[in-house]
């Protein structure tokens, strides 16, 4: 009688599994204020709140993207995922590092005149710990499929899933645009986020040398490269583009759509393959043609994009190919001058247009499970639009608005979720935190602020007691951590962490009397958190100098940056959203309720370490 109980009860809940339907549209930095300012204009969002439910959502500390997606990701804490922000530092070096991946080189190669042969494969592993909720389901035999999910890089092999944020461009980086120009003030350059490339037109022709990844292959690691040759009509304002046998046509202002290449590495015998997408600034007088990140091609991938590997070759060969670079929307170029603010809200539709048409298709083939898609466009609108172009941000709320009314028609009968990270609110003044570390007297330098340098370049770290990287940390240089520690662990440390903490509270700007800083934050500790994360007043943040270790001479200073909205400050004033088809259990849900109450949905008991509420 008991085993045929046990079996009946295994039967029920592997039934319930099966029979359950959650959709989860996770839509980065969506605000609730924002969303109650404009329910006239959101009519979908607007009808999921009459029929089921909506509240702000409470977000990590720090309301970092990679933070809070990984408390979403494990129904963890910060001090369960142990990812703090977007950078953490190596305590042996005081150097960055990306938070999210870690990548390991072949440990072994062969020698062989210029170039260097693996014999082992390289290695990407995520940082982030503890497991992903989809990988429970799986576990249960649930359908699931994941696309774009941040911190998904590479992806776990668990149902189908597309990589999100942290996936890297083909050249390893997070996204490095090229504008070429015949601009003669204009100077070959380095820039944040990209290069400025000066270029001859000589009777109209050019040939632009597109570069790819580093050749690894190679004993110098030279960039590989691949020839686009450009024909500008004399006459009209238009251009065929070539590369390899392909040929394209752009007229100036628009788009191309993305173009092939292969970067030779060895001469017939090893190639990486590639795609980008040329937008035609200007043609006449002007020559200036913008050059997208080189991304991995999803039909001839070279980096783990999807699991299963074949799953994204399926995607463009049935529906065409789509950005797959972790954070597509160029900000970086218009932030630099190269976009003009029309420019990048195109650039930024053709991503959102990806991202719907990613929603489509895995709508179309949806029967039963989890299925998760996320939308990055309004965080990294907001990034540029927030309280200076509304209407131009509310287009894209939109956009969004409306891909969810196409959910909520194809999906009815499913569990329909919408959330968000974290809301937005403007930055309008940056806070230099180490040089305010040095005007304190914690940290001692060699020389004066204003270093443009790597990382703490003139620290003298024998004195050094404190110092800022990232947007939210702080470390104390603790003796036995640290390599050149000089703070004790234990009472000492700790009564150190409390007067810094009191005093940063204390911080007011001397230009309008202000509170600087709200909270701050001690995690537990461990080899990469931060002793403490600052948590910044609405209109305040790190400067962009702090969260790589920099030090300029000013304490406080007016934002002048094209990146006018952020959220990592203070927690509390940037919730985030929660939309539910069910009604919301609880009055304060924050992300880590949602992971357990998908779970719950599913009829499956959360995992250990998880801390949150079943609340739908």
């Amino acid at each position: 009688m008991l085993a045929a109980l046990l079996l009946t009860a295994c039967d029920v809940s592997r039934s319930q599994s099966h029979a359950a339907r959650v959709i989860v549209l996770g839509v980065d930095g969506m605000d609730p204020a924002f969303v109650q300012q404009h329910w006239n204009a959101l009519p979908n969002l607007a009808r999921l709140r009459r029929q089921g439910d909506f509240k702000p959502l409470g977000t990590t500390t720090p309301p970092q993207s990679p933070v809070a997606w990984s408390t979403f990701i494990t129904g963890m804490d910060p001090d369960g995922h142990r990812l703090y922000d977007f950078v953490h530092r190596d305590p042996d070096t005081y150097q960055p590092f990306s938070s999210m991946t870690k990548t390991e080189e072949p440990a072994h190669t062969l020698s062989l005149g210029p170039y260097l042969f693996p014999l082992s494969k390289a290695h990407v592993t995520a940082q982030r710990h503890g497991q992903a909720f989809w990988q429970i389901l799986a576990g249960h035999d649930v359908p699931v499929t994941v696309i774009h999910m941040p911190t998904n890089y590479p992806p776990i092999e668990a149902g189908k899933a597309i990589a999100g944020m942290g996936t890297p461009d083909l050249r390893g980086t997070f996204g490095t645009f090229t504008f070429y120009t015949d601009d003669p003030e204009e100077l070959s350059r380095s820039v944040s986020g990209g290069r400025i490339v000066k270029v001859p037109l000589f009777q109209n022709h050019t040939v632009l040398q597109v570069e790819g990844p580093e050749n690894s292959l190679r004993k110098d690691h030279r960039m590989s490269s691949v020839p686009l040759t450009v024909d500008v009509d004399p006459d009209q304002p238009a251009a065929r583009l070539t590369i390899g046998d392909a040929l394209a046509i752009v007229r100036e202002g628009e788009w191309s759509e993305w173009l092939r290449a292969e970067f030779p590495l060895i001469p017939a015998l090893a190639s990486a393959t590639g795609m980008f997408r040329v937008y035609a600034k200007q043609l006449h007088p002007r020559f200036e043609l913008y050059v997208s990140p080189v991304n991995i091609d999803p039909e001839e991938p070279e980096l783990p994009i999807s699991a299963p590997a074949a799953y994204s070759r399926e995607i463009a060969r049935d529906a065409g190919r789509f950005y797959t670079q972790g954070i597509s929307e160029d900000t970086a170029a218009l932030r630099q001058g190269v976009f003009s603010l029309a420019d990048y809200l195109a650039q930024s539709r053709l991503v959102l247009d990806d991202e719907h048409k990613l929603l489509r298709y895995a709508l179309a083939g949806f029967r039963e499970g989890l299925l998760f898609v996320y939308f990055s466009s309004i965080d990294q609108n907001s990034h540029m639009l927030w309280g200076k172009h509304e209407p131009e941000l509310l287009d894209t709320y939109r956009a969004v608005d409306q891909a969810i009314g196409e959910v909520m028609e194809h999906a009815q009968g499913a569990n329909l979720v919408v959330m968000s990270d974290h809301g937005f609110t403007t930055f309008d003044r940056a806070f230099n935190l180490n040089t305010w570390l040095w005007k304190t007297g914690y940290m001692t330098i060699e020389g004066t602020p204003g270093s443009d340098e790597a990382p703490f370049a003139p620290v003298d770290w024998s004195r050094t007691r404190a110092y800022a990287l990232g947007l939210n940390g702080l470390y104390l240089n603790l003796a036995g951590r640290e390599k050149q520690g000089i703070v004790a662990p234990g009472p000492e440390g700790q009564a150190l962490l409390r007067k810094i903490g009191e005093e940063l509270a204390a911080v007011r700007d001397p230009d309008n009397g202000k509170q600087i800083i709200e909270t701050v934050h001690a995690p537990a500790p461990s080899k990469f958190a931060p002793d403490l994360i600052v948590g910044y007043a609405r209109g305040y943040r790190a400067s962009w100098q702090t969260a790589l270790g920099g030090m300029p001479e000013a304490l406080v200073e007016d934002n002048t940056d094209a990146w006018i909205g952020d959220h990592c400050i203070n927690a509390a004033d940037v919730p985030g959203v929660l939309f539910s088809s069910r009604k919301i259990r609880v009055d304060d849900p924050q992300l880590k309720d949602v992971t357990v109450s998908i779970l719950d949905i599913f009829g499956i008991r959360a995992a250990p370490g998880m801390s949150g509420r079943g609340i739908l």
